[in-house]
């Protein structure tokens, strides 16, 4: 997928109240850019940090400017807009890229579902040999030595995903997480059992009652400059170890 309009680089001076950041631009002017990540972005608020925002021209919006992509590290790219995973899984899916996904008629996004009263990011129907598959998308953006941590803080939310996947298994479904590695330095994911140990407990037990894990790594760089897209480029592998 192609970010809405080009990329602006800047540097961060700060975030604050969850939605804001204060970007300072190349030409000296200092803008206010809607941060568009609710949750802790652990790691990926470095101090003076290189930012990538992208620009609306639309009258209603209160602000510009929207935070894409933040420079974590020397040489590695975050997305931090928790709105683009899923229209990336979707193309991706869509697309036919990811094996164990294809050959589905039907796609279909923010379907309710489950006893806890959800909704699933994806709905895969119409598959000639294979249940339908419920599909849960999540963003990977902690990377501590290469591998990517999910979650980054404490999430209910999750668990609650995570209990719902594990009862369309039980009803004869297809259930699958999968994680969008919007991290350019991740080469593994494995849940952050330091920082939800019940998010981490609870993932062992969903794939081993059936629910199916993936991850897929975006191509946040091209030859060493910042990519316009954000397209799923690779498999990358998940490790359940302690």
């Amino acid at each position: 997928m192609q970010f809405p309009s080009p990329l602006i680089e800047g540097r961060l001076i700060r975030r604050y109240k969850r939605f804001l950041a204060d970007v300072l631009l190349p030409d000296g002017s200092e803008v206010i850019a809607h941060c568009p990540n609710t949750g802790s972005m652990l790691g990926c608020q470095p101090d003076h940090a290189r930012v990538w925002l992208t620009s609306s021209d639309n009258p209603k919006r209160k602000l510009k400017y929207t935070w894409e992509l933040v420079e974590t590290a020397p040489g590695q790219l975050a997305c931090i807009n928790t709105a683009r995973p899923n229209a990336q899984a979707r193309e991706t899916v869509e697309a036919g890229r990811i094996e164990a996904l294809a050959g589905y008629a039907h796609c279909r996004s923010e379907v309710r579902y489950g006893a806890e009263n959800s909704r699933i990011d994806l709905h895969l129907s119409g598959h000639a040999e294979l249940a339908d598959a419920w599909v849960e998308v999540k963003n990977v953006t902690l990377c501590e030595d290469g591998r990517g941590l999910f979650p980054d803080a404490v999430t209910t939310r999750g668990q609650k995903h995570l209990r719902e996947l594990m009862a369309q298994v039980e009803a004869g479904e297809r259930a699958v997480l999968l994680f969008c590695v919007n991290h350019s330095g991740i080469t593994e994911v494995r849940p952050a059992d330091r920082i939800d140990p019940a998010y981490g407990a609870l993932l062992r037990e969903a794939v081993a009652r059936g629910v199916e894990v993936l991850a897929w790594q975006a191509n946040l760089a091209v030859a060493g400059e910042v990519s316009g897209r954000l397209d799923l480029v690779r498999p990358v592998p998940v490790s359940l170890a302690p």
